[in-house]
């Protein structure tokens, strides 16, 4: 088994390797070893994905910081990989509330996580400037005292809050690597030009692109080009999963067809992929 410190230095190194990785994101353990049997070199918890398996909405402080903490933990015992946490806006609007959730997410076994700066409130989504800084600022004072490589992003949510001003949100991310985060990233940029001018503006920070939207019609090797250096799919697998889950029901429930049932993973399949 590898340790928390030897999982820290291998996720952080993957960050300052030539290319561009996937971060793709489990959403309970048996995603993890699944996801861990292809070959992904880590791997990072899921909001939504948890919210969705808990039967609630996301993004509406539905899940607790002591939840999606335990979620992780089970992501983190599933498999050797290195795992990253969407730790959504800490869990608190103070720069303290970012710290000691950044101190609970290394001792459930984390070496990585984020930190959005979404308030999580209709009225007035997103932080004033300085104090999404002074979050982002405390959550790194709190990750380079923990005694193991722990690698932060920074999220600016600007564009999945309908503010769909890049110049603003370059800004932040600018500030938020400024106040030390390691990674930065700005969910819902969809165009060459907007991911260009991100990389561009917080070089040579390592820049995180979420990917799986119809919207983003970029490829991979393109978003590589450009200089991403990861992209993570957030909520995408668990709502192919659940998708696929659906269809299925619904056409038995409406059609009394057992069609989509017939096009499940093998039973033997799925079971030997749990092997111990």
């Amino acid at each position: 088994m590898t340790t928390q410190a030897q999982r820290g230095d291998s996720f952080a190194a993957l960050h300052r390797t030539p290319g561009l990785f996937v971060l793709p994101n489990p959403w309970d353990a048996g995603s993890a070893k699944m996801l861990a049997h292809l070959g992904f070199p880590a791997l990072a918890t899921t909001s939504a994905g948890l919210a969705f398996s808990l039967g609630r909405r996301d993004a509406e402080g539905a899940v607790s910081r002591e939840e999606a903490l335990e979620n992780a933990r089970a992501i983190v015992d599933a498999t050797p990989l290195p795992v990253a946490a969407d730790l959504e806006n800490g869990y608190g609007d103070r720069p303290e509330d970012c710290a000691e959730t950044i101190r609970l997410a290394a001792k459930a076994g984390l070496v990585g996580g984020s930190i959005e700066d979404a308030t999580g409130r209709a009225a007035d989504p997103i932080y004033p400037m300085e104090l999404a800084v002074e979050r982002i600022r405390a959550a790194v004072e709190a990750s380079r005292s923990l005694g193991f490589s722990f690698t932060l992003a920074a999220r600016a949510e600007n564009f999945l809050h309908s503010r769909r001003d890049l110049d603003d949100t370059i800004r932040r991310l600018v500030a938020y690597a400024e106040a030390g985060a390691d990674v930065l990233y700005a969910p819902g940029l969809t165009s060459r030009e907007q991911i260009a001018a991100v990389v561009q503006a917080v070089a040579p920070r390592p820049v995180n692109v979420l990917v799986g939207s119809p919207s983003l019609g970029l490829s991979l090797d393109e978003l590589a080009e450009l200089g991403v250096k990861r992209v993570s799919l957030g909520s995408n697998f668990a709502r192919v999963a659940y998708g696929a889950f659906y269809a299925a029901a619904r056409s038995l429930a409406e059609e009394g067809s057992l069609v989509l049932t017939k096009q499940a993973m093998p039973f033997d399949r799925i079971n030997d992929l749990f092997k111990p």
